[in-house]
Parts: structure tokens; sequence; C-alpha cells
């Protein structure tokens, strides 16, 4: 199984502020759930619980929530005490791709411990000076840039931005 992450970043790498996101972009958020529509998610506790009551869980996916809470329960979700634990649990399901999409923990730690072969990461052409939340990729030689699509501001998304896949060489 293929082990991907999402994430939407500002050019000073801000991802949230105060366990929320930092801009409302509709086409960015269209292209999150097209991306992982029919798919397993694996979340920390905290992304989860930011996520407005009425869209929890996710529709259309499997929910796999990563808390250090021994009996933490969310309904209609799949609960894991360790990305790993995550992992095995989204390979039981038979998919070819499962993703990682946040928050910051646990994004630096499939970093880390390098369990993604395929980054999908939405530059969003701001920098967010007072966020609390980072996320830091530069590709090296062992990541290929397999897309790059540009997607110019408008009167309902704010900034620019731009889709990139990046997939692990070998």
């Amino acid at each position: 199984m293929k082990v991907s992450l999402i994430v939407a970043v500002a050019c000073n790498g801000a991802i949230g502020k105060n366990n929320q996101l930092l801009w409302h972009l509709p086409v960015d958020m269209k292209y999150f759930k097209n991306t992982t529509r029919g798919h397993t998610v694996i979340m920390g506790r905290k992304n989860y619980e930011s996520i407005p009551s009425k869209f929890r869980p996710l529709p259309e996916r499997t929910n796999i929530i990563l808390t250090r809470k021994p009996h933490y329960v969310a309904d209609s979700c799949l609960v894991a005490n360790s990305l790993r634990e995550a992992i095995h649990l989204a390979e039981q399901r038979n998919e070819a791709e499962c993703f990682i999409i946040g928050g910051g923990e646990v994004y630096k730690e499939a970093l880390e411990k390098k369990v993604c072969t395929k980054l999908y990461i939405t530059y969003v052409e701001t920098e967010i000076l007072d966020a609390d939340t980072f996320f830091y990729f530069s590709p090296d030689a062992t990541w290929k840039k397999t897309k790059d699509e540009k997607v110019d501001a408008d009167e309902k998304n704010q900034f620019n931005m731009r889709f990139c896949v990046f997939e692990k060489i070998g």
C-alpha cells in the first residue's frame, strides 16, 4: 500500500493556528476531497477534533484517529496509538493508497520515519506570520516532482496556489 501525505502550506511553512486552517480556499478543499475520497485518511486527534462536528468523520473515507489517549473513542472511526498501528489498520483495508492528513506533529513524524512515498503539497502563495503549526519539506534527489499545476486567486480563493505532487524514487 502506498502511504501518501496531503497538506496545504504557506511560503513560510505555516499550516495552522490554534488548531484551525489558515485560509478558506474552496479550490484546495475540492482537490483534497477528490484526492482522498474513497481512501483511508490518518489524522491526529487534535486535527480530527478541529473539524466541525457536522463534517466528522470525513465522509466517503475510512477515518483513523491517531492519539496517545488510551481509551479514546470517535464515532465511526478507527483509533490507533501509533503511526505504525494506524498504517497497519489502513493496510488491512486492502487499499492501494492511504493519506496522512495532519496535523503538524503527525506530518513531522511521517517525514522523519520516511513512511511516505508520495506527497501532495498545495503551496499557498502567502506568508502567515502568527501561525503556530508548520510543515517543512525540501525535496532532495530521492524525490521527483510529477505534478505542478498553478491556480490563480479569484473571488472565492484569496491566494494563488500550486498543486504539486512529489513521488519517492526507488
